[in-house]
């Protein structure tokens, strides 16, 4: 996964947004579905998250966006070391047409 470079001078305690794409490699857009659907409630599950939803876009399938909140940066790091995700990242080569592409947001105002 790439992060947005501007990602790291990002407070620990900032609540962050994470805006994740990813696009299915040919073939493979049911599997995608399949591993961004099961992602949701583990990562629910997480201390710090506040809300997990992946969509897809209409226009052209198998592309997704996730959009993550965290009520930190601590948070959202423990979330990349999770059992769950480590799985779907190891996946990730076979079901994917390039690495997810990652940026983190802090709330201005």
């Amino acid at each position: 996964m790439t992060t947005d470079t501007a990602t790291t001078a990002v407070d620990a305690t900032t609540a962050v947004t994470v805006i994740a794409r990813l696009k299915a490699a040919p073939g493979k857009e049911q599997a995608v579905r399949e591993q961004a659907l099961a992602l949701v409630a583990p990562t629910l599950a997480e201390p710090g998250c506040l809300s997990y939803r992946p969509y897809e876009d209409p226009v052209e399938p198998g592309s997704w966006i996730i959009v993550e909140e965290w009520t930190d940066r601590d948070a959202f790091e423990a979330h990349l070391k999770s059992p769950h995700l480590a799985a779907a990242m190891a996946a990730g080569p076979e079901l994917l047409d390039g690495p997810p592409q990652e940026t983190v947001l802090v709330r201005v105002g």
